[in-house]
């Protein structure tokens, strides 16, 4: 394998290039947390509205619809094979109470 005066030069300005960029230290000018902070304390309001009216029904819904075809697919089941498989359908049901009443509680963990 021989290495060419080309492939040389292109791997000695990528050398200098990255070690160039990697030794310079950036500091933040001002405080930094107190901006996050303000931006959270700004956007927290936005975000518990968009979870509340957005999020949670949208994953309502497709836990309720998979709750119902799991519950169609095991009376199918039930009729061929003589045996109702519950669990599958209660697991879906105990997800979906839990995300149903999750807004009355989940803000409070949180901290909002």
């Amino acid at each position: 394998m021989k290495i060419t005066k080309k492939q040389f030069a292109i791997f000695a300005v990528a050398l200098v290039l990255i070690c160039a960029f990697t030794a310079t230290t950036v500091f933040a000018a001002g405080d930094v947390a107190s901006a996050i902070e303000g931006t959270w304390n700004a956007a927290k309001s936005q975000i518990k509205t968009v979870v509340n009216n957005v999020v949670f029904p949208v994953v309502d819904m497709v836990l309720a619809i998979l709750f119902f075809v799991k519950l169609g697919t095991s009376y199918f089941d039930y009729k061929k094979h003589g045996q109702f498989e519950m669990t599958a359908p209660a697991i879906l049901f105990a997800c979906l109470i839990f995300t149903m009443t999750a807004p009355m509680y989940i803000w409070g963990i949180v901290g909002m």
